[in-house]
Order: structure tokens, then sequence, then C-alpha cells
């Protein structure tokens, strides 16, 4: 038996503005940054959970507090009996009458409720001696179903027939593991895009990618039409014909604009465009995605939350759908957000530009390839090549792919060293 001791907290803020890294047409000078938790326990085995929400700077202090506010909730309480049902916990957390008053279900502390269940999930992964993804592709359909909460599903999915989605992968899970740790998932690079590259670095970039086996770039758009047609001519020159090029505009444009803009693009056989809009607006993504077709729409990276998942897949206004490990309310979300996508049959290419980002969502798609969807067709998960050194098991590729990880916990733990090092002084 162990208790909870604490939940400690860092604000951390690498200065990624100085060299461009992530720079797009709403964020010219991000500094990725981490609010991050470690969950402590007197357990004698030393282990502890860690997780994080990824921002881009100022106000990360404000995520900070969020994630500081839930220790009440948890401290003091007996590990092994949060561990043994985490379903429970996050309907404990996410449903708190007066924690919900904040949201419900969105904003600083949805998402600071993420990063302390990721952190219970990297505890639980490390007790159990396994990699995040392989503890979850283990578990039974009925477990799994237990850990999501239908609430406000059910008219779109139900425990029944995610319980059916499951079952249905279930005789493959063994060969489908075996896949993953012989030849890995499927990747694409952002590395190449940053709008604030000049032309000599995105040429560099665009070659390093196809030599190191990437079948998929990224390219940042929507500051200046002109320049987009030129960059894009320039990488297509570069890549050639079969190397598939997606577009992301971060949310800058108007519905018509979108529209008229990405048609102008299309001569560059575009694999998809992310973010045309207002990652709230449904309906003017499904107005975005009639107008641009064939050409996909991708967005979901600034969902709030399930229901909002649900309802562009109801309305087909996303044809790629991004999960990302931070923005929802962690691991056990997600998980009802990959069930939602297998029921449409809308593939999962999760985001993962920021910092951590790759390390956690790859154990989410590695789980759904195990145990929902069964197929990693058309599917694949970002990388960029930014700060991974400051993780204790950092991503590893080969010939354009995730290595699976093989190391206990959800590959969320930084460095000590690192922690230190970029920890913002207002909270030294």
């Amino acid at each position: 038996m162990s208790t909870i001791t604490a939940l400690q907290t860092h604000d951390v803020r690498f200065p990624t503005s100085l060299s461009l890294d992530g720079s797009d047409a709403m964020n010219p000078d991000p500094d990725y940054s981490a609010s991050y938790v470690r969950v402590c326990t007197d357990a004698a085995d030393g282990l502890e959970g860690h997780g994080f929400v990824f921002t881009i700077g100022r106000g990360n202090e404000v995520e900070v507090a969020a994630i500081q506010a839930l220790g009440c909730r948890l401290v003091g309480r007996d590990t092994e009996h949060v561990l043994a049902d985490l379903g429970r916990l996050w309907r404990e957390l996410v449903h708190d009458s007066q924690l919900r008053w904040l949201g419900p279900e969105k904003g600083v502390m949805h998402m600071a409720i993420g990063a302390v269940v990721n952190a219970l999930w990297d505890l639980k992964a490390k007790r159990a001696g396994q990699p995040l993804w392989q503890l979850l592709a283990q578990m039974s359909p009925q477990e799994l179903v237990d850990l999501v909460d239908f609430r406000y599903l059910t008219d779109v999915l139900t425990p029944a027939e995610a319980l059916e989605i499951l079952r249905a992968a279930e005789p493959g899970r063994a060969e489908r593991t075996q896949h993953l740790l012989e030849v890995g998932y499927p990747a694409y690079t952002t590395t190449p895009g940053w709008l604030g590259y000049d032309d000599a670095k995105l040429v560099r970039l665009c070659k390093e990618a196809v030599a190191e086996g990437f079948t998929q770039i990224k390219l940042k758009v929507g500051a200046d039409r002109a320049e987009d047609v030129r960059r894009l001519a320039l990488a297509r020159q570069t890549v050639g014909p079969d190397i598939r090029i997606a577009v992301d505009a971060n949310q800058r444009w108007e519905v018509a604009e979108a529209i008229d803009w990405v048609n102008g693009l299309k001569p560059f056989d575009l694999a998809w465009v992310e973010e045309p809009t207002s990652p709230d607006d449904l309906l003017a993504h499904a107005a975005i995605a009639r107008g641009v077709a064939p050409v996909p729409v991708a967005t979901g990276e600034h969902m709030a939350n399930r229901v909002m998942f649900k309802q562009f897949l109801q309305a087909d206004a996303l044809q790629v759908l991004q999960i990302d490990a931070s923005r929802v309310a962690g691991v056990n979300e997600n998980i009802a957000i990959l069930l939602l996508a297998a029921k449409f049959g809308v593939p999962v290419c999760p985001h993962a530009g920021g910092v951590g980002l790759c390390e956690a969502v790859q154990h989410l798609s590695m789980f759904d390839y195990v145990a929902v969807s069964g197929t990693v067709e058309h599917r694949v998960i970002e990388y960029v090549d930014h700060l991974h050194e400051h993780f204790v098991t950092p991503v590893h590729l080969r010939d354009g792919r995730y290595l699976a990880p093989t190391a206990p916990g959800a590959g969320t733990e930084m460095l000590p060293a690192s922690l230190a090092e970029y920890r913002h002084p207002r909270h030294a």
C-alpha cells in the first residue's frame, strides 16, 4: 500500500522563438513550453508519474496553477486504489461540480486534468513494467470501455458499440504488436515547413526528410498567398512527385478565403489542409471540406473535448482526425475519440509538434493500431525534430517510422537537468 504524497509542478520554457522553430501564420514567435507535473508517492519502489500540458510560452504559469489546484483531490489518497480504476478517477475530476464550472470540459482546467491523468497512466505503466501502448493494448475490451465516459456520446457511440469495435480487433492483436516491434509506425515530418525558415533551409530540410525515409512532409501556410505558392513549388520540386505534402494554416482563414486559397494550391497535390479556420467552427469546417474536395480537411489538435470530435465526425467536417496528447483530458478521453474515429472509419493522424508530444502521442496511435482500428492505412504520426533530448525515453525513428517504445511508462518524463535548466524564473 502507498499514498500519493504530492503533485510537484514545473513551469518549463524553451526559447524556440530565437530560431523560429514552430513559427506559423498565427504563432510567429513560439517558445515551446510545458506545464509539468510529477505525481509522487511514498512507495518503496520510488516510481513517479510524469505528465504535462504543452503551451507556447506566456500563460504557461496559469496552466501550472490549474494543475496545482488539483492537488487537494489526490494528495493523501491510496495510490493503488486510484490506479486500479482510472475511469472512475477521470469521471470524478472532470465532473467535479465546482471545477466543472470553469469549463465545462474545456480550457485550462480540463487540460490540467489531462496532465494529471496522463501522469497517473505513466505511473501505472511503470509499475506494470510496460510501455503505455502495450499496457492499454493488453487490456480487455470491457476494461477499455470502462475507461470511457460515454456521457453525451450515446446518440452516436454506445458502450455496446464500443465493445463491438474492440472485440472485432481482438483476433489480430498479437500479430500487430509484433509488427510494431519489428517495423514501427509510419510518420511524417513538419521539420522543413516552419514559416520563419528561409529557402535554403527549406530545401535542405526537405532533402533530409526524403533521405531519412519520410513519405510525407508538411508546410505552414496562410500568411501570404504568393509566398505559399512559391514555397510549395520549391518543396514539390525538391521532394519530387511521390512524396505527399500537407499544408497547415493554423486557423488563419475565413471560409470563402480558405476555399479560394486551398483551391489555388491544388496543383501541388495536397495530402490535406490542416486547421483552415477557427477550431471551434463546425459549420465552417464542413463548408470548407465541401469547397476544397477532394483535398481532405484535417483538424483536432485544438478541439476541447470528445463532444466536439463527435459533432465534426457527424457533419463530415473533417476527413483526417488529429488527436493531441495534452489538449483533452488525457488518455481516457483520447480513447473515446479513437473509438469515435473507428466508428466513422476516419483515419487518425495525431498532432505532435510540441515539446514532448511526439513522445506521448505515439503510445495512443500504437494502441489504436493494435486494439481499436487494426490498421495503419492512411495514418501517420507527426514528427518534429525538436527538444527530444530533454526526455528520459525520447522517440526513435528509422526509415520514416516511429520505433515502438519498449521502456516502461508513457514517455512523458523529462530529465531532471532539463527541468532545472529551463524552469521559468518566476517559478524558480
